[in-house]
């Protein structure tokens, strides 16, 4: 439950960030650009904390199938997400003013990271049961997003920031859904393997 309430926090996090971007896309000013910070290292570090308490609190059971292939294992994934979000909201919140021009690269890099671990949490989900093709689609339409703003950036930073928001927004809605699906997908698997 604790791991569910980080990636909502985080998905929340990044829908406001998203909110955001795409009321003021030319108009990302110091102030902004602290709220970000702060938004990103507060979900950090709630990532970050949920990961080593999950991880001490984890038993050292797995469950494996009849090949041998591991199904399930309790120890939670790393928080890199989380960890790269302390790094950029402090950076955001210390020094605001180096970031404000660049803000559309960082951003970008965090929504491919973000892509990144959405896919690496539907790749554990699958091993416990057939993951729907249209929870792929949406972290590869942030990825292509991501690499885009990187690769071709534009003149002006209002266009990028609103893609930047848009895809912020995109990527919250998807992280509380792929979150709700994997939280009750998993409860079910573990009832089943605790009553077989």
């Amino acid at each position: 439950m604790k791991i569910l309430r980080s990636s909502i926090f985080r998905a929340v996090c990044a829908i406001i960030t998203g909110i955001l971007l795409i009321n003021n896309p030319d108009s990302t000013v110091r102030w902004i650009t602290i709220a970000i910070g702060l938004m990103f290292l507060v979900s950090g570090v709630i990532s970050c904390a949920t990961y080593f308490v999950a991880r001490k609190n984890a038993v050292g059971s797995e469950v494996y199938d009849a090949d041998g292939r591991l199904l399930v294992s309790v120890r939670p994934p790393f928080p890199i997400v989380g960890i790269g979000s302390i790094l950029l909201g402090l950076t955001l919140a210390v020094i605001p003013d180096v970031f404000v021009t660049s803000l559309m690269y960082v951003l970008g890099a965090l929504i491919i990271l973000g892509a990144i671990n959405q896919f690496m949490v539907l790749l554990g989900a699958k091993r416990m049961f057939r993951v729907p093709v249209w929870f792929w689609v949406c972290p590869s339409v942030i990825l292509i997003t991501g690499v885009f703003v990187l690769v071709k950036p534009m003149e002006t930073a209002a266009l990028p920031m609103l893609i930047i928001g848009w895809c912020l927004l995109f990527y919250g809605l998807t992280e509380c859904i792929n979150s709700v699906k994997i939280y009750k997908e998993t409860k079910k698997f573990k009832e089943i393997m605790k009553n077989e």
